[in-house]
């Protein structure tokens, strides 16, 4: 199973980072977001990461390049120009990292790695987002439901934008971004950001659920995803939800987004405790 993970946005509310690198690059303890997101995923057995890069996805492409060679052992022999690698503590991570463009929208960006994805489920993420959720256990629940889109839901202070579960409180009926009343929200739709706007919207109840990432979706989503404009939270998941083909696995432990700097230092402050739940791995 492959892995999309959403990192091309330009991180605007967390700009004394993003100004140098893209917001998957921000550091906490010392590694990117994004390495802590992919050792999630590795620690449940997925390996294929393909990352959706715009603003910035040189900066990504080095550190890639880099990670293998930085985590080994190496031998240079200057006589012939080679590099020999001995011993190494690198993780076996495939990845394959894709230009989806600066002013791609979520959407656009998950439809331009199509080539990459095969007829396969996959899974899918924000690049700026850490949880100690269960991905095996998710990707078991989609499965079982038989929809095309699931998405992990969660419960943060009141804010975001909203969907409604239906009666089995497994489907979700009713999918908005970002609505005047209860319910529960969506958290990021523009390019700028990929979470830019989750915090400007109203304040609604503690027990409503958001939309946390961590999706498992089917290759059919794509074909819900018009063009690079197209918000993946907006039109593709409203429909999704219209038809019965989004299905909400509700996740009740940690989750945190990094949409400001006041949210690194929260991560930054769990990971230096040594106890950052959200490290799942050995």
């Amino acid at each position: 199973m492959k892995v999309v993970i959403l990192a091309g946005g330009f991180g605007t509310r967390i700009s004394e980072e993003s100004a140098v690198r893209p917001k998957p690059m921000v550091e906490i303890g010392g590694r990117p977001i994004l390495w802590h997101i992919m050792k999630i995923y590795s620690h449940y057995g997925i390996d294929d990461f393909v990352i959706a890069a715009g603003y910035k996805g040189s900066v990504i492409k080095d550190y890639i390049a880099d990670y293998a060679l930085h985590s080994s052992d190496v031998t240079f022999d200057m006589r012939t120009g080679t590099i020999e690698k001995h011993r190494s503590a690198a993780e076996p991570w495939r990845v394959t990292i894709v230009d989806t463009g600066e002013e791609s929208l979520t959407g656009g960006r998950i439809r331009r790695v199509r080539d990459f994805l095969g007829d396969e489920t996959f899974c899918c993420t924000y690049g700026d987002g850490v949880s100690d959720v269960d991905i095996g256990a998710a990707i078991s629940f989609h499965r079982e439901q038989r929809v095309l889109a699931t998405m992990t839901a969660v419960q943060p202070p009141g804010r975001f934008g909203v969907f409604t579960l239906g009666p089995a409180d497994y489907k979700v009926s009713e999918f908005h971004e970002k609505p005047s009343g209860d319910g529960i929200h969506d958290r990021r739709h523009t390019h700028r950001d990929d979470a830019a706007d989750r915090r400007q919207a109203p304040r609604i109840r503690a027990t409503s659920w958001v939309n946390g990432g961590f999706f498992v979706l089917e290759p059919a989503v794509i074909d819900y995803i018009d063009s690079d404009t197209t918000t993946f939270e907006r039109e593709p998941m409203e429909r999704l939800a219209r038809e019965g083909q989004l299905a909400a696995f509700r996740h009740s432990g940690f989750w945190q987004p990094m949409d400001t700097l006041r949210d690194r230092n929260v991560l930054e402050e769990l990971w230096k405790s040594g106890a950052a739940p959200w490290k799942v791995w050995a």
